[in-house]
């Protein structure tokens, strides 16, 4: 093998290729999370670490390194939803496909999604002319699905674009946008839909708008309605996505591989459209 030929060659496809990031950052200021689950992340200098690289080498010194630095390190508190991730089947639901198996089974976590769900068509759907709190229905899937032109096919993961995705960073980012209903999501899922996406911080509608239609109708269901779905047949998705504005409505393809954390609810991901 000629490696030097193999790091010359140059795909054609590549001068057009382009990579469009869909990831938001871990942040300390960002208000992306209600308080109670904001990531904390303290940053340690490289003027504060000696005693950490020292403690291999008994006669270093700081004075024996360039400029006395040391390294950078990071320490973090976080759930596995903050940031931009994937959620597992186990985070809905500890069973699943009740609508396919007597009685379900067990449901997945982060570390059993198969990899092939993970790297696949894209499409999305534009709901941000929506108001915050609106539960998308099923009808309106079909109708932008036609409005497109896009067929959908098994495996395509489909994401929708909130009014949400415009608030990040600013302090009613978590009641924005809109939400998928439950007939929204099985419909979906139905025709072999296996991971879906939002720029909201929840599949559902914010909580706060789902909050007063409970109390309004005594409708206990509506909570957390879409994630449910995932009780009757098996999907996971992607949330904190951002810069879906950015992508067309097909023509892609979403890279969404997450953390391997073993029996986990969630896997932070680092979410790539390719065009």
């Amino acid at each position: 093998l000629d490696i030097n030929a193999v790091r010359s060659y140059s795909y054609p496809e590549e001068k057009n290729m382009q990579l469009i990031d869909l990831s938001v950052a871990l942040d300390n200021d960002v208000e992306a999370d209600p308080p109670m689950a904001r990531p904390k992340i303290n940053y340690l200098g490289h003027r504060e670490t000696f005693d950490r690289l020292g403690q291999h080498f008994p006669d270093l010194r700081p004075e024996n390194l360039p400029d006395g630095e040391a390294w950078a390190i990071e320490k973090v508190e976080l759930t596995t939803h903050n940031g931009t991730h994937l959620d597992a089947p186990w985070h809905f639901h500890s069973t699943t496909n009740h609508a396919l198996v007597p009685g379900g089974e067990k449901s997945r976590t982060i570390d059993e999604i198969p990899l092939e769900w993970c790297m696949r068509p894209g499409v999305k759907l534009d709901f941000r002319d929506r108001d915050d709190g609106h539960v998308v229905s099923a009808n309106e899937v079909e109708a932008e699905l036609k409005r497109i032109g896009h067929h959908l096919n098994p495996f395509d993961i489909v994401v929708i674009n909130t009014r949400a995705g415009e608030r990040y960073g600013h302090s009613d980012y978590v009641s924005a946008g809109c939400g998928m209903s439950r007939e929204a999501t099985l419909w979906l899922l139905e025709r072999g839909v296996r991971i879906t996406g939002t720029d909201g911080w929840s599949w559902d509608a914010p909580f706060v708008h789902t909050a007063q239609r409970v109390a309004e109708t005594g409708d206990t269901s509506l909570v957390w309605e879409g994630h449910k779905a995932g009780r009757e047949r098996e999907y996971c998705h992607l949330e904190k996505l951002h810069n879906l504005e950015q992508l067309p409505d097909s023509g892609f393809t979403m890279i969404c591989f997450p953390v391997k954390l073993k029996q986990a609810s969630a896997g932070w991901v680092r979410a790539v459209a390719m065009l």
